[in-house]
């Protein structure tokens, strides 16, 4: 008789194993402990620390330095700005009605009575100088302080030297001066014979005439600060000696104010 069939039970399969931890029991852990120790105990893991990031001051921002610094930059500007428009604005109105012009100067005579060479070949020179002073202002007078001023030249060389008195000139006034200047030059034995012989070769000799004069100016009640009035005259006159008539072949003055 054939084998008898064997008929085998049904073998069910083992379970399948759990799944392993990634990291086995045993292995390396963590320094804080394996969480499952800590669950067979009944205890609760740690909770873990959270790492608080430090917080530092920050400086002021750059900008707002920067805008502050603008602002008062624009303030500054805005300021200087505001002076002179109102300056320009009080210079205008005072020249609208006072209408305000330059005096005028003109040199009417020149006498000399003294131009000789000393025994130390010094140069001894007294001139006496008529002077006209206008004053075209009809709103405006002027006061002629003292410490002026009022120098003889020839070629860059200083014969003479005085100053004009104190006084007031009124309104459209005209006041007529003579100023005497008197001066000394040492070694003058070359600016002599120079001068002599220019005279002989051209008929003339030129000087100018400088006047250096502090001023206050009158605008109806009010009297300004002090100023300074510079005046320069060319002259041709025909000869330079003393004791002689003088002629005066022109005359041209230029007047300037400095504050």
């Amino acid at each position: 008789m054939a084998d008898h069939q064997r008929i085998y039970p049904d073998v069910e399969a083992p379970p399948a194993a759990a799944e392993a931890p990634l990291v086995p029991t045993g292995a390396s852990k963590s320094d804080k402990g394996d969480p499952a120790d800590f669950h067979h105990q009944g205890q609760h893991p740690p909770f873990p620390r959270r790492t608080i990031p430090v917080t530092h001051s920050k400086p002021p921002p750059i900008r707002r330095k920067r805008s502050c610094l603008c602002r008062c930059l624009c303030w500054t500007v805005s300021l200087i700005l505001l002076q002179i428009i109102l300056v320009a604005i009080t210079a205008g109105i005072i020249f609208l009605v006072f209408r305000p012009k330059l005096p005028k100067f003109t040199v009417d005579k020149l006498q000399i009575t003294q131009f000789n060479l000393n025994d130390d070949q010094s140069l001894s020179a007294t001139f006496d100088v008529s002077i006209t002073a206008r004053n075209p202002n009809k709103k405006i007078g002027i006061y002629y302080e003292g410490g002026s001023r009022l120098n003889v030249w020839y070629t860059g060389t200083k014969l003479c030297e005085g100053g004009l008195p104190k006084f007031y000139q009124g309104h459209r006034n005209t006041t007529q001066l003579v100023v005497q200047l008197t001066g000394q030059n040492p070694d003058a034995s070359g600016l002599l014979s120079t001068l002599q012989q220019q005279q002989q070769q051209t008929g003339n000799v030129p000087l100018t005439l400088r006047v250096r004069q502090p001023v206050r100016i009158k605008l109806g009640g009010l009297k300004l600060p002090k100023v300074k009035f510079l005046v320069r005259c060319r002259l041709l006159v025909d000869s330079v000696s003393a004791n002689n008539d003088i002629t005066i072949q022109s005359s041209s003055c230029k007047f300037r104010l400095r504050l």
